[in-house]
């Protein structure tokens, strides 16, 4: 049914400011900026997912949702998109299991010098998935973002959500959405518990404080994204001389893995507030 992470929409007050701040710190292009739905969109393709910069522009009920958003919550990551390759048939599959999938629907966007792209997507009730936005979105192949650095990001590694909840998220991302769960762990140092879910070539990963009250009306949340680079020390040396604030490479939790966090954009630009790191080679996920 799922395939894979088809991209994360992050919701920003300032689209250009934010594509040149993606665009400065990933070491690529926005291959595609345009506008349609009462939203302008800034996308970056990259080898296994895309990210969706996106801020209202215009009248409608999705720019109305934005701007309620912004007001009431800020910049951040609005939703993560699922990629199937029958959208019909897995909307109606999700709906029998109690996720409640809107009907797929077509959304055709079309960017400055005319070119049109065509999504068609389907809304998960946030309701049914712990809170979090969720959609399902029609595989379709589109062209990578062109490289404008040396040691730029090559690909998502994986997504951190946030839940007080193990038992739904084990439930929505595992038995209902039909994500592989690889890895189960728990480590008391860190007080925290992980649930590891294989999502095509990236991973969702639940995040939980162990003991965590499973209220069920508290709400996940996005905890932040994990770019990989082939080179750490190389990627932290052109993001910092680019004018982030970023911290010094350190061995990662995960083994086989050198990482380093990236906090504040430089002026005149903006990540949309979303926590990040970059990391190296893809870490091993215990079997055990």
């Amino acid at each position: 049914m799922i395939t894979g992470l088809d991209h994360i929409a992050v919701v920003v007050r300032d689209l250009d400011a934010a594509a040149r701040g993606y665009s400065r710190l990933l070491g690529l292009e926005a291959d595609w900026i345009g506008s349609g739905g009462g939203v302008r969109q800034a996308w970056f393709q990259l080898e296994n997912t895309a990210l969706d910069l996106i801020s209202p522009d215009g009248e409608g009920v999705f720019a109305d949702g934005l701007r309620k958003r912004l007001e009431t919550r800020g910049e951040g990551v609005l939703a993560y998109a699922f990629r199937t390759p029958d959208i019909g048939a897995a909307a109606k599959l999700l709906n029998r299991r109690g996720v409640a999938a809107s009907p797929p629907a077509p959304l055709t966007m079309t960017a400055a010098d005319g070119r049109t792209r065509t999504w068609t997507s389907s809304n998960l009730d946030p309701k049914t998935t712990g809170g979090l936005p969720l959609l399902l979105t029609e595989a379709c192949d589109l062209p990578l973002s062109r490289e404008t650095a040396d040691a730029a990001v090559t690909r998502l590694d994986h997504v951190v959500v946030l839940t007080e909840n193990v038992d739904r998220a084990l439930a929505v991302y595992g038995a209902k959405l039909g994500l592989d769960l690889r890895l189960d762990r728990e480590n008391p140092k860190w007080n925290a518990r992980q649930l590891f879910f294989r999502c095509g070539d990236a991973v969702v990963e639940m995040a939980a404080r162990i003991g965590a009250d499973a209220n069920p009306d508290t709400k996940d949340r996005s905890g932040g994204l994990a770019w990989r680079v082939a080179d750490p020390r190389a990627a932290q040396a052109r993001i910092s001389a680019a004018g982030f604030d970023v911290s010094e490479v350190r061995v990662g939790r995960k083994p086989g893995t050198h990482v380093f966090t990236v906090r504040n954009a430089p002026e005149g630009m903006t990540l949309g507030g979303v926590p990040m790191i970059m990391l190296s080679a893809e870490p091993r996920l215990e079997t055990a």
